[in-house]
Parts: C-alpha cells; structure tokens; sequence
C-alpha cells in the first residue's frame, strides 16, 4: 500500500486503523440487564406499542422487545470497552458530527420468559466509507450485539448508523 498523499488520505487510515483496532477486540464486556424480564415492563411496552396480545399479557415478552431490557437507561453510560461507541468517538474527532440511523437487523431465536436475567455483548461489525450521501460525506457503522440468557444466544441485532460530516464541515 503505498503512503497517504493528503490530509483525507492520513485521516481515512487512522479511522479504518482505529476500527480494525476496536473489531481485533471483540465482544465488549458482557453487560447485565437492570432488571430480570418482567411483566410490568412487558405491559408498559404492550401499551406503548398500542399492541394486545394475550401471549403477552401471561409471562412471555414480546421478542422485538430483547433490546428494552439491556438499555442504558437516562441516566446510563455505556462502558469504556463499548465498541460502537468507541467507533463513534473516532469519527467524531475526526471530524463526522452528525449521526443518521440506517438499519437494523434483528433475530429472535425465542422469546424472554418473566424472571430471566439477560445479558448482551457487543461487536463491532464493519466500518464503511467514506461514503458520500445527500446528507454529507460519512462512515456506514455496523454493529453486533447478541443477547444471552445464560449460554443460550436468545436474540442478535445488526444495528447500521451513518456517522456523517454535514455538507461542507471536512474537507
């Protein structure tokens, strides 16, 4: 590979380095839900999806809510070895601000049970770009997280985010 020949050069292989660095590490820390599944949560989520479902309402937790129960919460930070963050912290400082959801890709190998305790781990996927879209020129980053009851895989989510400088803000 021959050197960089510009600023945009020199700073697009420090963030593909920075994110070969982050992805060599790995899952993140397993990190443990707050609170084991429970039916309070459950209903509160049924009402605010304005969904009914009796399979709900006895002791099963509707699958797509897998993520709910490992949120951060309000006042939650994610930890110093979080790998999406940590990739967004690099092209933040490199000068991609702003932030677009894309998508997300989600598995549900069973659904959640009132009273079991949930963990998740998180993967950096891939680092694409730079890309250059109608909102700016960015970095498409794909992560992995996989939810666990115990050893058993209960659900995985690829999660995709633009991490974008705004048209006209990096050169």
């Amino acid at each position: 590979m021959s050197a960089p020949t510009n600023e945009t050069d020199v700073r697009h292989e420090q963030i593909m380095a920075e994110a070969e660095r982050i992805k060599a590490l790995g899952e993140a820390a397993e990190r443990e839900a707050r609170d084991p599944v429970n039916q309070p949560t459950i209903n509160a989520w049924l009402d605010a999806m304005d969904y009914q479902n009796p399979r709900f309402t006895a002791g099963e937790a509707p699958p797509s809510m897998a993520q709910v129960w490992t949120m951060y919460g309000l006042r939650g930070r994610p930890p110093a070895d979080d790998p999406l963050h940590g990739m967004m912290g690099v092209l933040t400082d490199a000068g991609y601000t702003a932030v677009l959801g894309t998508n997300c890709e989600q598995t549900y190998e069973r659904t959640l049970k009132v009273g079991e305790q949930v963990r998740v781990t998180t993967a950096l996927d891939s680092v694409v770009g730079p890309k250059t879209t109608g909102m700016g020129v960015g970095y498409f980053v794909t992560s992995r997280s996989t939810w666990y009851v115990g050893d058993e895989v209960v659900a995985t989510m690829l999660f995709r985010v633009l991490k974008f400088a705004p048209k006209g803000a990096v050169s």
